[in-house]
């Protein structure tokens, strides 16, 4: 088993090099291809789907299954145009191998070119959810990564039939090399995958935090993620309430099983007798359980909204991916921020207000990738944020942040081209100075 996956890795990892260098023209052909592959076999998906959702179902009865990785696993007609949507956005994406980054001249006819490059090999271990699998193998096309995949037990029947509709569309293009997609399906090619460090560049888990943090805890490859989403929306006393209510609604209830959904509701004291008893009721009328703090569960209780229960101190610290909320009331800003700071996991969180200068100090002062103003928290997503699709969300402070697309796909190298320059002309006593002057220079004009 292990030498059956790691001639899959070095098999991928040799086609790298070669994806890393065809062009835009093929890369968007073989694009083109996947959606039409897609779009032609959709009925052998649907079909692989419900053995899947069969399956989950008596996984989740066995309580092996949670409800929220249930509704992810689920791909209907609508789900197949959205994959092939995806794939369409990326092919309009700028091809972005190759570009000039920056450009230096070290002295006369000493040029230094930084250009951007793939990373190489990339692993993506999700869970549920198979329209992980064109989304991700579209931007690592389009970025000249070469991708081994690994999906859920729970999702095998959709991932496989995915995966192989989509590499052979790729791999009877003209110009695209063999090799560079692979698929692994048990929990031995994991944890085989995760000792290969020698071959794979980067590994993306897509899935729960115990998930996350397991591939982190047994792995040496560098680790782009999130371990959880405990998202916020805060209240604050200038807030504009029919904005207030329309936003905090859609954060928890439009989606409840994903991480950019709101998990903690935060109301300033100042406007919670106006805000909060409306808002509950929205909540509430939409099967949301409602887990309150000391001071808001009174006030609603007056108001005779049940069912409510009290918060624990745990609440705080939960990515519930249901339609539940906990919510606490708070007296000032700097409280609210506070808060987010020390519960949050620095994915998403909001703020509601009219105020400027409550405005700066939010967006200033709160550590989350994503930070939204009178907005949604739903909103933090590759494909609404234009990156075509994404893949993955990183609460990483390197390398990339946020929802990541391709850029998040690349890294770089330098290229200096001179004309029998050695260091010794530029050491010593008599050392010739470097000039270090910027250029607006692009490699691609280079002869």
């Amino acid at each position: 088993m292990a030498e059956d996956i790691e001639t899959k890795v070095v098999t991928a990892k040799k086609a790298s090099i070669e994806l890393s260098s065809v062009s835009e023209e093929i890369k968007n052909r073989a694009l083109e291809a996947m959606a039409k592959a897609l779009d032609r076999e959709r009925k052998v998906i649907l079909e692989a789907n419900l053995k899947d959702i069969e399956y989950a179902a008596g996984l989740k009865t066995a309580g092996k299954l949670t409800q929220a990785l249930v509704d992810r696993l689920k791909v209907t007609d609508s789900k197949v145009d959205g994959m092939i949507a995806g794939i369409r956005d990326v092919i309009k994406l700028k091809d972005p191998v190759g570009d000039t980054l920056s450009t230096l001249e070290l002295d006369d006819d000493l040029i230094l070119y930084q250009i951007s490059c793939p990373i190489g090999l990339i692993g993506v271990i999700f869970e549920s959810r198979p329209d992980v699998v064109p989304q991700v193998m579209s931007l690592c096309l389009k970025s000249g990564n070469a991708t081994i995949f690994k999906g859920g037990s729970e999702a095998r029947e959709s991932n496989r039939i995915i995966f192989d509709i989509l590499v052979r569309a790729i791999e009877s293009t003209e110009g695209m090399p063999k090799g560079a997609f692979q698929l692994m399906e048990t929990r031995e090619e994991i944890m085989s995958l995760l000792s290969l460090d020698a071959y794979v560049d980067l590994l993306i888990p897509r899935g729960s935090n115990e998930f996350v943090k397991f591939i982190q805890d047994n792995t040496k490859i560098p680790v782009l993620g999130h371990t959880s989403g405990i998202c916020h929306i805060y209240v604050d006393e200038f807030a504009d309430l029919s904005t207030a209510w329309k936003v905090c609604f859609d954060a928890k209830v439009q989606y409840p099983a994903v991480c950019n959904a709101i998990e903690t509701l935060l109301v300033n004291r100042g406007i919670a007798d106006a805000f909060l008893p409306k808002m509950a009721e929205m909540y509430l009328g939409a099967g949301v359980e409602l887990r309150c703090d000391k001071d808001s569960y009174s006030r609603l209780t007056e108001k005779g909204l049940s069912p409510l229960s009290r918060a624990a101190e745990e609440d705080w610290s939960l990515e519930y991916n249901d339609l539940i909320l906990s919510i606490k009331l708070v007296d000032t800003i700097k409280e609210a921020i506070d808060h987010i700071n020390t519960f949050g996991s620095h994915h998403t969180d909001g703020i509601i207000t009219e105020n400027a200068s409550r405005r700066k100090e939010f967006i200033g002062l709160v550590d989350s990738s994503s930070v939204m103003v009178n907005a949604s928290t739903r909103f933090a997503d590759g494909y609404r944020y234009g990156k075509g699709a994404e893949v993955g969300i990183s609460t990483n402070k390197i390398h990339s942040r946020g929802p990541v697309g391709m850029e998040g796909l690349l890294i770089y190298k330098y290229i200096l081209m001179g004309k029998g320059q050695v260091v010794a002309d530029y050491a010593g006593e008599n050392a010739k100075p470097y000039t270090h002057r910027k250029l607006d220079l692009k490699f691609e004009d280079v002869n």
